[in-house]
């Protein structure tokens, strides 16, 4: 096939549509994704810090307690 007749996969998935609005509607996306994102790393975070403080045990006191409810 011709190279200048041949389509790109964008413009294949995207034909027919706006660009502007194409573009706009990624451009939400990659927003949410960030937001997304930063609030996963603020979890994260909070999880870690929370940690610092939790009282320690040992390995045997873990699986005791892990042990406990099971039937």
């Amino acid at each position: 096939m011709n190279q200048a007749k041949r389509k790109t996969q964008d413009q294949i998935a995207f034909e027919g549509q706006n660009k502007s609005a194409v573009i706009a509607d990624l451009m939400r996306e990659a927003v949410e994704r960030e937001q997304r994102r930063k609030q996963h790393c603020s979890a994260v975070d909070r999880i870690l810090a929370n940690r610092i403080n939790a009282p320690r045990i040992s390995e045997a006191e873990f699986r005791a307690a892990r042990e406990e409810g099971r039937p």
